[in-house]
């Protein structure tokens, strides 16, 4: 009996002979609407296109030395929101030297975290809309930031924020999709 179950035991090892494969690694495959944007004309000093398949926009005044508005274009079927924030660049631009300061080093704050942060300069003289866009790139609070200006009289700065733990893996394609959009605000800005 002993040596039955031995060999009943060697026939099932023989029989099971397949090689084991690993599976091949999976990404996540998510499908967001085609982006349709359309002009937006608030009562703030500059237009631009949003992507209305997705987005809602809300408006609020902001309190500093200058005239400001903060702008939130919400996406909450991606769970993240593009904050705009606008100020006015005083007569003699001394403000914009600090406004530039600010935004970049919104940006450099995040190299504690990222693993790259490729910046993109921005130059549209037609429209006199200079900047840069950065991609931040790792498990870090805001994976794209921008900001614009005239260089005379307007500044607007954009980061966006997802309400969940950073996890770059995990919103790397919503981040992709919502770049998109505030690539598309930069290159629709238009100064009132």
């Amino acid at each position: 009996m002993k040596s039955l179950c031995v060999l009943g035991l060697m026939l099932f090892c023989l029989s099971c002979s397949e090689d084991y494969v690993p599976k091949p690694k999976a990404f996540l495959r998510l499908e967001y609407p085609r982006a349709h944007y359309v002009a937006l004309d608030l009562d703030v000093p500059f237009t631009f296109e949003r992507n209305e398949q997705l987005s809602q926009v809300s408006i609020k005044q902001v309190s500093a030395s200058t005239r400001s508005y903060g702008l939130n274009i919400e996406y909450p079927q991606l769970k993240g929101t593009i904050f705009l924030t606008y100020k006015t660049v005083d007569e003699k631009g001394k403000n914009l030297k600090a406004f530039l300061r600010d935004a970049q080093n919104f940006t450099q704050k995040h190299t504690v975290k990222a693993d790259e942060i490729p910046v993109t300069a921005f130059e549209d003289d037609e429209r006199k809309v200079y900047g840069a866009f950065a991609e931040v790139r790792g498990n870090v609070a805001s994976p794209a930031q921008f900001y614009v200006t005239d260089s005379v009289n307007h500044f607007l700065t954009g980061s966006l924020y997802f309400y969940a733990k950073p996890n770059y893996d995990s919103i790397l394609p919503a981040a992709n999709y919502l770049q998109k959009d505030m690539k598309r605000i930069m290159e629709s800005v238009n100064w009132k």
